[in-house]
């Protein structure tokens, strides 16, 4: 088989299919010997009047191999900038060929496949909603690297461009075409290569058919260059707002700004050479190896279904019962009839369940005010909810989702009453974020038929779902939970139970950390300051005041009850102590309470006056780098437990979990994959600072350093 098939026709025109290895066409060693050769016979050709680039696959073109890309490290680092430099040296030459170039664009053209692309004179496009075209490498830590920068700003200009390099934005045929990222679209796929060679055709003796923009006489960059005044107020404000977003933890972003500035004021290329450089100085860093990790490798194992029991056929839910119609009932209800799934919407009253209901009503309100609902597809999403107060309506169910307050015998109760109701081998699905799976399991009647379904509020927007199997949930349960999380589009992520799972757990640690600061004496403002520093979205007391201080209290107070308290706060007595005493004595329970650490007005927010008085110190010393780490390392720390204990399964469902569900920074690639690119013995070592210093919380789980001394990593 040949990978790049090239075929002439009897009117001059190549067309080259390129069917490489493997499910997709990627930049690898393949390609480079079969682009490499096909460069060269074109321009070896007699009467040739065209080329067209077509693909044998479903998808155009799928980009750089990203294996590949992982093993660069400094040493190799001159050699992959050659060999980059060698592979866009082909590109310029295609461009530079004395007939016009077509892109016949059947699938999805990412990142290399797209670039590809814009070295070709015209793209024309099927129009399927399977195409689409861009260049996300920023969501890898990378830059697009064989000439996607560069000949994106000639095409669009500085400011344009810097809407898709930067936010790594995939358009739609309809919006590239808007756009100017393509030029035609045909209705059919068997249009396609009949449409490219009628364009080539069509263009007889026309010389400017087979030069690029920027290779043309007089070329000006659309908007101008950077002599041009609003182009250069654009390159001095873009960095300040790149910096805003990625708080100086992600270079990728700003060595895009960077090349593309270089390509609004040097030619094509000299600024080609550049942002070869700044890739081969990326691929290196700590931060795209962490992502290229997470984001691609980890991020399509689980949603591939690593996790799910094999051998058990695929399943889908048709009809869902959902009891509780609040924040997370409502949400759940919703995303389950966007995707077709019959829902009935319990609460104790009639009324509570219509105004459930009533949520995804206000969502399709404001899909259609943006263009991306009608009136049709809100009544056919209405029309698929049943709001009711009745157990009854629940008949015949293939799953039933508790979303009720986080108290035990409330939850049994609702299982004994409505599980009755379930279809012949239905799920029943606990949304608790804390209780035990298998406790919870006790009230019903089949309990491998019990598994906990974790949502993330607002529903509609978090991409995760925790999936917790008790000691008696059957592999056939945990299938069908999966099949349905994958249904209505979330990432499922499996683990095993414990007293708040991986999430809850690992995300209270910061929540307990940052509480035990307080208690310290920190100043809250610097506390939060310091979080976002490390990439947080938002400071962790700012996250707890919208959690609240109520709940965590009150959870802590339930688990002691039932005889169990986490072991990550009873680890931080002084911030334990310190919440108990907000909630119980400074009323401070909370921003839905009227505040928490700090006070809220329509002018901001201000620090508590009564938490400063009670727990603020001036004169405590504690460095900005420790602060730092002690917000960072609780959730690594307890990432690291969960996986020792066997509460997380695989090392990729705790790095997806902990940056879809509880805010991992991106840069981390999951607080698992943190440790590998820090070092394990660096880690261990840093962990023995902190413990001597604030306490045994610090050290280093075993698992650490077994796997320092099995000369292993964590994947």
């Amino acid at each position: 088989m040949n990978v790049f098939d090239y075929k002439k026709d009897s009117d001059g025109i190549v067309v080259i299919t390129m069917n490489m290895t493997g499910p997709v066409n990627a930049m690898n060693a393949e390609y480079g010997d079969a682009m490499g050769a096909t460069i060269a016979h074109l321009e070896a050709e007699s009467d040739l009047t065209g080329v067209i680039f077509a693909s044998a696959k479903s998808t155009f073109f799928a980009g750089g191999d990203l294996k590949d890309l992982l093993a660069i490290d400094k040493r190799s680092e001159e050699q992959f900038f050659n060999r980059v430099e060698t592979e866009k040296g082909w590109l310029r030459r295609l461009e530079k060929l004395p007939v016009p170039v077509v892109a016949a664009i059947n699938g999805a053209a990412l990142g290399g496949g797209f670039e590809i692309c814009l070295a070709c004179n015209y793209r024309l496009a099927w129009n399927d909603k399977s195409v689409v075209v861009g260049l996300p490498e920023v969501s890898l830590g990378l830059l697009p690297g064989a000439g996607g920068v560069v000949r994106l700003t000639n095409l669009l200009g500085l400011e344009k461009a810097l809407l898709y390099l930067l936010e790594g934005k995939k358009t739609n045929v309809k919006q590239a075409l808007s756009a100017g990222l393509i030029d035609a679209t045909v209705d059919s796929l068997d249009e396609l290569l009949p449409q490219a060679k009628a364009w080539i055709l069509a263009q007889g003796n026309n010389e400017e058919a087979a030069q690029q923009p920027w290779d043309r006489k007089g070329f000006k960059i659309p908007g101008g260059n950077l002599a041009n005044p609003k182009v250069q107020q654009t390159a001095i404000m873009a960095p300040y707002m790149v910096m805003q977003k990625t708080r100086g933890l992600l270079p990728a972003p700003e060595r895009i700004l960077d090349t593309a500035v270089e390509a609004a004021k040097l030619d094509l290329d000299t600024a080609l050479r550049i942002e070869t450089r700044n890739l081969a100085s990326l691929v290196t860093t700590p931060q795209a190896k962490n992502m290229i990790t997470a984001f691609f490798f980890q991020m399509n194992k689980v949603n591939g279904g690593a996790s799910r029991p094999d051998g058990i056929a695929p399943a889908s839910v048709k009809k869902v019962g959902i009891l509780g119609a609040g924040m997370m009932g409502q949400g759940i209800a919703f995303v389950s009839a966007k995707v077709g799934i019959e829902v009935v919407l319990k609460d104790v009253s009639l009324e509570a369940a219509e105004k459930g209901k009533a949520y995804s009503a206000k969502l399709m309100d404001k899909a259609i005010q943006r263009g991306r609902a009608d009136e049709g597809q809100k009544e056919g999403l209405l029309g698929l909810i049943t709001a009711t107060d009745r157990d009854e309506d629940l008949e015949g169910c293939d799953l039933i989702v508790e979303a009720v307050f986080e108290d035990v015998e409330l939850k049994h109760k609702l299982t004994r009453a409505s599980e009755p109701y379930l279809a012949e081998g239905g799920v029943w699905g606990s949304n608790t974020s804390t209780l035990p799976i298998t406790r919870l399991a006790e009230a019903s009647e089949k309990p491998a038929n019990f598994i906990g379904i974790h949502f993330f509020s607002p529903v509609d927007k978090m991409p995760l779902v925790e999936l917790i199997c008790g000691e008696q949930t059957s592999d056939e349960t945990l299938a069908k939970a999966f099949d349905y999380v994958r249904q209505i589009r979330k990432t499922p992520i499996v683990v095993n139970d414990h007293l708040g799972f991986f999430t809850s757990r690992t995300f209270g640690s910061q929540l307990f950390e940052a509480a035990q600061l307080v208690a310290e004496g920190v100043h809250p403002q610097r506390i939060d300051a310091l979080g976002k520093a490390i990439g947080m979205p938002v400071g962790p007391l700012t996250v707890h005041d919208e959690v609240s201080q109520q709940l965590t209290v009150r959870i802590d107070e339930t688990q002691s009850t039932m005889g169990k308290r986490q072991a990550n706060a009873m680890e931080r007595p002084e911030g334990i102590a310190l919440l108990s005493n907000m909630v119980h004595e400074l009323d401070r329970k909370g921003r839905h309470y009227g505040g928490g650490y700090f006070d809220y007005s329509e002018s901001g927010k201000t620090v508590s006056s009564q938490v400063l008085d009670r727990y603020y110190k001036p004169e405590v010393e504690i460095s900005d780098a420790d602060i730092k780490d002690r917000l960072l390392f609780s959730n690594v720390i307890e990432s690291l437990r969960c996986l020792q204990e066997g509460v997380l399964r695989t090392v990729a469902d705790g790095n997806i979990g902990s940056i879809l569900g509880i805010g991992a920074p991106a840069w981390t690639g999951g607080y698992l994959q943190f440790v590998n690119t820090y070092g394990l013995s660096r880690f261990i070592d840093r962990c023995n600072e902190l413990a001597a210093r604030y306490g045994e919380r610090f050290k280093a789980p075993e698992i650490v350093v077994s796997t320092l001394a099995a000369g292993k990593t964590f994947q």
